[in-house]
């Protein structure tokens, strides 16, 4: 499968930042890895943007591929994170899949609030379980890397080095996807979805198809989520992550599959800092980021390479 250069660049910063690994702070190789967790499931969203669609409820996938972690390895003994995050992308996939028969009919603002609808169901749902930790959530315990327990200086190392793993072949996917038909039809169904129609292409199944998509991606980020922090709760899926994701794809932009992961970043590092410097007024510093970001930027910062381009003599 061939790249432009400019995912296979991002790749080279994945490897070059693997190898630096072991000589990476703890703290920041937490933030890469939760950086990727969150990149996983904007690059979802962006489909969506493409599309002319926002969904205001991703932390139902998130939280849901978060909670397949956890019970997988407390009910079942499963420790291999691969076989976690396999198995957490296909839970909220089938999820996805399921609802994505009611989605796909709607359009605008009802697709996005049906969806945040979804997400705070779930919510209130784990708030009532007692069985799976009610508001307090449960701690996940320690997993493997193919087969390999990491000891306690290479743990971060190890499962940023799963999560860069992920990232590649989910932006290969993603990519492969977007340069053929079904890809070019995103940008129809946004501009003139009747006309689509007219032409033969069905709107709503391409929908369901992206809606499966961004809900495995999703999964995936979660999965990750679960095993970097070892604990989840019922917040994964309140509305307020699922904000977060909306602003970083506004911050990062859709113009690449890798501008999600840029916005991840970008974000990571304001809120790392905000909340270090100014921790009772981070949100504002970060609500601030963005309104700088949409007057100077508004194609989000990933339309910075292209004013570069047009400079360049």
């Amino acid at each position: 499968m061939s790249f432009d250069k400019t995912i296979q660049r991002f790749l080279l910063v994945l490897i070059l930042v693997l190898a630096l690994s072991p000589f990476i702070p703890q703290w920041a190789l937490f933030m890469l890895t939760i950086t990727g967790a969150n990149g996983l499931v904007v690059l979802g969203l962006m489909l969506f943007l493409r599309a002319g669609l926002i969904s205001f409820g991703q932390a139902l996938f998130f939280c849901a591929g978060a909670y397949t972690t956890g019970l997988l390895s407390l009910t079942l003994n499963i420790r291999e994170m691969s076989i976690l995050i396999l198995a957490s992308g296909a839970a909220s996939g089938i999820i996805a899949y399921l609802l994505g028969f009611l989605m796909a009919k709607y359009r605008g603002i009802f697709f996005g609030l049906l969806s945040l609808a979804f997400s705070m169901i779930l919510y209130g749902l784990l708030v009532k379980t007692e069985a799976l930790g009610s508001t307090d959530g449960f701690n996940v315990p320690a997993v493997t890397i193919f087969g390999w327990l990491p000891g306690k200086d290479l743990v971060r190392v190890a499962v940023l080095g799963m999560t860069f793993l992920i990232i590649i072949l989910s932006v290969a996917f993603v990519q492969s996807i977007l340069k053929g038909p079904r890809g070019l039809l995103l940008t129809a169904i946004r501009d003139n979805e009747i006309r689509a129609e007219y032409m033969g292409a069905s709107a709503r199944r391409t929908v369901h198809l992206y809606y499966v998509i961004a809900g495995t991606l999703a999964g995936f980020g979660g999965s990750i989520a679960a095993v970097a922090v070892g604990h989840i709760d019922p917040a994964m899926s309140f509305w307020t992550t699922s904000g977060e994701f909306i602003f970083i794809t506004i911050l990062g932009g859709v113009g690449s599959v890798v501008a999600p992961f840029l916005g991840a970043l970008v974000f990571g590092i304001v809120h790392t800092v905000a909340f270090s410097y100014s921790p009772n007024t981070w949100q504002m510093v970060i609500g601030l980021t963005l309104i700088l970001v949409i007057l100077v930027l508004p194609n989000g910062l990933w339309s910075l390479r292209d004013k570069f381009r047009k400079n360049k003599p």
